[in-house]
């Protein structure tokens, strides 16, 4: 049994943890750090590395990529040449976190999103040594898609892809739901129908293997309801998300720079 050790355990760390245990992993094989000793649930949490006392096949780097500099020299005592470590830190490079764990036997950048926790999330990942991509492929896709990426700039632009999509979708359904009651709908009946039909039209997009063009087509007649709404959504949509991942793609670049400390 691999054995995982999360140096912090937040959000994003948690909702990998819950994946896993629905996928079946044994809940012993992890391990949890967390200061304020706040429980993960269904795992073993303690309040430091030094508390945890083991030297794990895995230790996933789980705080804020800004800690990195004062956390590393502590976490890499117990990274040993058997040792794999997952960082999920936005910002923090390859060549960075070699850097601070050269003893690792490996080190993988992962960027989830937050359906792990129902093993339907988009995870890429970038790996320092290919071969060790076949042994931990199961391990990932458990969770969801886990593609491996050939370069930081495909592993980075997957991650703007999908790794904030939950948040700007969950904006996306309470707009239509905002817009139901705003046409009379009781805010709880607006909310459930939004929420569902973009669970259903997802869920379709995913099983028919179809272009979305052709998804959208075959919703739209000429002259009616659709084309009109499309209309006003075409003019907006692709330049708002492209200026919204711009911004998401600034806000990495300075994330960067604060860890590599300049």
């Amino acid at each position: 049994m691999a054995t995982t050790l999360f140096i912090g355990c937040g959000n994003m760390g948690s909702a990998m943890v819950a994946g896993w245990l629905m996928a079946g992993e044994d809940p012993a094989s992890f391990t949890a750090v967390r200061p304020s000793g706040t429980p993960v649930p269904g795992i073993r949490t303690v309040r430091s590395v030094g508390e945890a006392d083991m030297i794990p096949d895995r230790i996933v780097l789980g705080f804020k990529p800004q800690q990195l500099r004062d956390l590393a020299p502590d976490v890499a005592r117990w990274v040993t040449s058997r040792t794999t470590v997952i960082s999920m830190l936005a910002g923090a490079d390859m060549a960075t976190l070699q850097g601070y764990f050269p003893r690792a036997r490996a080190v993988v950048r992962v960027m989830p999103n937050q359906p792990v926790s129902v093993r339907r999330g988009v995870l890429p990942l970038l790996c320092s040594d290919p071969a060790l991509q076949s042994e931990l492929q199961p391990w990932f896709s458990m969770l969801g898609f886990a593609p491996w990426c050939l370069s930081e700039e495909e592993f980075g632009a997957i991650g703007f892809v999908a790794g904030s999509t939950p948040a700007y979708v969950a904006r996306f359904i309470a707009a239509f739901a905002a817009a139901g009651e705003g046409r009379g709908l009781d805010p709880g009946l607006a909310l459930t129908a939004a929420r569902e039909a973009v669970l259903g039209s997802a869920w379709l997009a995913a099983s028919s293997g179809e272009p979305m063009t052709e998804l959208a087509r075959r919703v739209t007649s000429p002259n009616g309801t659709t084309e009109a709404g499309l209309k006003v959504l075409d003019a907006e949509l692709h330049g708002l998300i492209d200026r919204t991942l711009a911004a998401a793609t600034a806000r990495s670049a300075e994330l960067a720079a604060e860890t590599r400390g300049s």
